[in-house]
């Protein structure tokens, strides 16, 4: 080789020793929890599988402890496995976890506003106002357990117009919740063969499986790929784009015929808060705000319940001695007749065990929503940079081996007493826990447990085929099933 090629190699065998030595020497600044070593650049994304996630962090917990440090790309992340070290960090030092990562596959469709990726002060004001204006919803005539008992009625006749004959439910399913948010929003619901409205939940199922999909999840830990790489990440701006006009319409239409003395539902009250606020340069009430936090009610308030209601059917069908003693509370609390309360739940306690059972054997959002540390902070024994995003898993907590004696077994017994009486357990967190919990909790187990209720009542569910075959933890899979008028 001649010397000019020889002096070429060495420049670059040294360009890049100098460029490990860097990127070791950053890794080492201040004094983060263990963790694997990373490649420069790509991070530790060789070493997940960015289709299961949560297994792969689950391994890597077995070696590294309840807290460990890898990188996604050039993204510091912090994961924490596990229930102690969850309480210690959202609960016990809460404030300094409560901000949210940038990601940039969400923040280039809504450029940190609403009310679930936003952080500082906007997250505070917008996320107040959420919590007490659907906390004190008395606007209107009726309740939002009310709006949600209507709701539950007209999914029943939805349902026996199938005739007990074998059908998919997912589109049946995702109707109920979603004519729950829209109620609240702008006091409307829709026919369950509305266009505009069978569009609207074909996107919002479209944007769940985008979202969670391994490319979105790639493009957020190699964003600049996203600009330059074909693929389905593209349709989500489209969708988001959809509902966000959709939204946009209902909002136009509002302001139109506004009487603030007497707002009517939730976009009611954004606008009046909006005139309140027109003089305060610190208010995030503003237009593009409403929109975005529509947005994350209806996708938040939809998919996730929907998608609870259909795997919980399908849990129910393969375990037909669970259905029966439902069946047999079910007659002996509330009958066939009376339509069934939210009071009704201090009654039921094995129907209330089951609703819980269901949503933690689901495990629906395993790896949570991320979170970010708002300054540089101590925790344990580590030192936590400002800006680090943190991964607080839900799963390790749901499937907790010490508080749920069959983790991996759909069994109602796990919040049931000797005495047959509902027990509590701090590791039920499927809407995870501290300030950024899930704002819609208290609509979401309110909505679970009526229409659970409310469709065994009317219904016996029988499969189509060998219910051993179920694959319910396949969440991308629509299967079919017969709803038997009782």
């Amino acid at each position: 080789m001649d010397p000019l090629g020889l002096s070429t190699t060495a420049l670059l065998v040294s360009v890049l020793f100098l460029i490990l030595s860097l990127w070791i020497q950053g890794l080492k600044r201040g004094k983060l929890p263990p963790g694997p070593i990373p490649f420069p650049f790509i991070g530790n994304i060789l070493q997940l599988d960015l289709k299961n996630m949560a297994t792969s962090l689950s391994q890597l917990a077995k070696k590294y402890g309840p807290i460990y440090t890898l990188y996604l790309g050039t993204r510091r992340v912090v994961v924490l496995y596990g229930y102690n070290i969850m309480k210690e960090a959202l609960i016990d030092q809460g404030d300094a976890f409560v901000d949210r990562p940038v990601l940039p596959m969400i923040d280039d469709i809504i450029k940190g506003k609403g009310v679930i990726a936003s952080y500082g002060e906007r997250w505070k004001q917008l996320r107040r106002f959420s919590l007490m204006t659907l906390r004190n919803f008395g606007m209107g005539k009726r309740s939002i357990e009310e709006r949600v008992q209507e709701e539950a009625q007209c999914l029943v006749e939805e349902l026996k117009k199938t005739n007990g004959q074998s059908t998919d439910p997912t589109f049946i399913l995702g109707c109920a919740p979603c004519n729950v948010i829209c109620s609240i929003l702008f006091r409307d619901r829709f026919k369950y063969n509305d266009e505009k409205f069978l569009y609207l939940l074909k996107l919002l199922n479209e944007n769940f499986q985008l979202i969670n999909s391994p490319w979105t999840q790639l493009y957020n830990i190699l964003p600049a790929f996203r600009v330059y790489l074909p693929g389905k990440h593209r349709s989500l701006s489209r969708n988001v784009k959809d509902i966000k006009s959709f939204i946009l319409e209902r909002v136009k239409e509002h302001q139109e015929v506004l009487d603030p003395n007497n707002p009517q539902d939730y976009i009611d009250c954004y606008l009046v808060k909006m005139q309140q606020e027109k003089d305060n340069p610190q208010s995030e009430f503003d237009l593009e705000n409403l929109i975005v936090t529509g947005f994350n009610l209806f996708g938040a308030g939809t998919e996730t319940t929907s998608r609870t209601l259909r795997y919980g059917l399908l849990l129910i069908i393969k375990h037909p001695e669970v259905q029966a003693k439902v069946h047999e509370e079910i007659d002996r609390v509330i009958g066939r007749n009376r339509v069934p309360s939210i009071m009704d739940r201090h009654d039921m306690p094995y129907m209330d065990a089951v609703v819980h059972e269901m949503q933690r054997f689901i495990d629906l959002v395993p790896l949570n929503v991320p979170h970010a540390v708002t300054r540089d902070i101590h925790f344990q024994q580590y030192v936590l940079p400002k800006g680090t995003t943190i991964f607080p898993l839900l799963s390790p907590v749901l499937n907790d081996s010490k508080e749920f004696s069959n983790p991996d077994k759909f069994d109602p017994q796990h919040f049931l007493d000797q005495n047959g009486k509902f027990k509590k357990s701090d590791h039920f967190m499927p809407f995870s826990i501290g300030k950024r919990s899930c704002l819609g909790e208290g609509l979401a187990r309110m909505e679970l447990f009526l229409f659970f209720t409310t469709i065994l009542q009317n219904f016996t569910l029988k499969p189509v085929g060998d219910p051993n075959e179920i694959n319910f933890k396949n969440k991308s899979e629509n299967q079919r099933l017969c709803f038997i008028p009782r």
